[in-house]
């Protein structure tokens, strides 16, 4: 089963048409993926003492229903490895009465800060640091 957190939409989150607007749902899918990263016992700060970070390099969002105020919408996270220097993360927006509103398709890595390149295989990085590396499809 997916990782998932549970987001009230805001009325900040709404556009002139009265749904949400595109880049509420881009900070939904971040705060969803930072969420399950620390869910996973990630330490951001040993992140940063060991000088990588996360990096989003492709981003496809496809609006399936609308999505309006008032209400709350339910992410989900999937994290899915290869053998190269990216994984891809799949995320649905369901609302309460289970309605896909919403999918998201990332690409990211992990960034060596002091190069500025990519570190290969990623996925050692997450499942070294996790206590919980499930979350991070790691298992």
């Amino acid at each position: 089963m997916a990782f998932q957190v549970t987001i009230p939409v805001r009325c900040d989150d709404i556009d002139a048409n009265g749904h949400v607007r595109g880049p509420a749902y881009l900070a939904y899918a971040d705060h969803a993926r930072w969420s399950c990263v620390q869910a996973a016992g990630i330490d951001l700060a040993e992140l940063a003492a060991r000088r990588i970070g996360p990096v989003n390099l492709e981003t496809t969002v496809r609006f399936h229903h609308e999505l309006v105020p008032g209400g709350e919408v339910t992410v989900s996270c999937s994290f899915h490895w290869g053998t190269g220097k990216t994984s891809r993360v799949t995320q649905e927006f369901h609302v309460p009465d289970g309605t896909l509103v919403a999918s998201v398709t990332s690409v990211s890595g992990l960034l060596d800060l002091d190069r500025r390149r990519l570190v290969s295989d990623p996925a050692a990085h997450w499942r070294e640091l996790a206590a919980r590396p499930d979350l991070l499809g790691l298992a």
